[in-house]
């Protein structure tokens, strides 16, 4: 049977104790630290005081570097080398082309008795030839594809490179008949007068653009053996 009185006198008992724990936890608080309801939350770090704002500042582009003229040659050539017109004895017709490979000259039959003559450079030994082709390509900055008979000589040699100034090919480029070789520009024009090359036929960028804006697809092309060497051919008129 419930009893009012016994429950009072168990409330006043248990409220007593509470406040007396209370008190004994307050006493020693000033000693022990306060204990962390929630470890687990870190406190956020302090905000970062904030930049001051950059003025604007426009994309900066790399400027363009234009590539060389057609006719910018750095190196001054010999005055034998020159494009110059010269008196020159053949039977050959106006517009044809002779190489004449011992000399060191192209020359561009103008007819009675005169040429145009271009200092070029020729074959190394063991890359000269002789005979007669004709232009049956011409082409601007051309591209260039080593032969595989050049790869195999030269393995490091790229497969394959597209046409501009750095190409050994040069501006221009006018190939003959079914063979490799070509009457090409240069980016080396120092090796003009040199017998340096695997056979083609080298000119400076700036003769081998007045050369090709002179010659047709068909022209006839003369090249002259090494045992023709003659001291110097044509007499230059202007």
């Amino acid at each position: 049977m419930f009893n009012r009185d016994t429950f009072k006198t168990f409330s006043r008992a248990v409220a007593l104790g509470a406040v007396a724990i209370s008190a004994i936890a307050f006493s020693g608080s000033a000693k022990a630290a306060p204990v962390q309801l929630f470890p687990f939350f870190q406190p956020l770090p302090p905000m970062a005081a904030p930049q001051p704002l950059q003025p604007y500042q426009p994309y900066q582009t790399t400027p363009y570097q234009a590539a060389p003229s057609e006719d910018q040659d750095q190196v001054e050539m010999p005055a034998r080398f020159r494009r110059q017109t010269v008196s020159y004895a053949t039977r050959e017709a106006p517009g044809t082309i002779i190489i004449d490979t011992p000399n060191t000259y192209l020359y561009y039959v103008l007819g009675n008795g005169q040429a145009l003559r271009y200092g070029i450079g020729v074959g190394r030994d063991g890359f000269t030839w002789s005979g007669i082709q004709s232009v049956t390509k011409k082409a601007e900055w051309p591209d260039w594809t080593p032969p595989p008979e050049m790869i195999a000589r030269q393995p490091y040699l790229p497969r394959h490179m597209a046409g501009g100034p750095g190409n050994p090919l040069g501006a221009r480029a006018m190939y003959l008949g079914g063979t490799i070789y070509r009457i090409h520009g240069t980016n080396a024009p120092e090796t003009i007068g040199k017998h340096v090359s695997s056979g083609c036929i080298r000119m400076t960028n700036d003769d081998v653009t007045d050369l090709y804006s002179r010659v047709n697809v068909g022209t006839k092309v003369v090249v002259l053996p090494m045992t023709e060497r003659r001291a110097e051919l044509g007499t230059a008129t202007r």
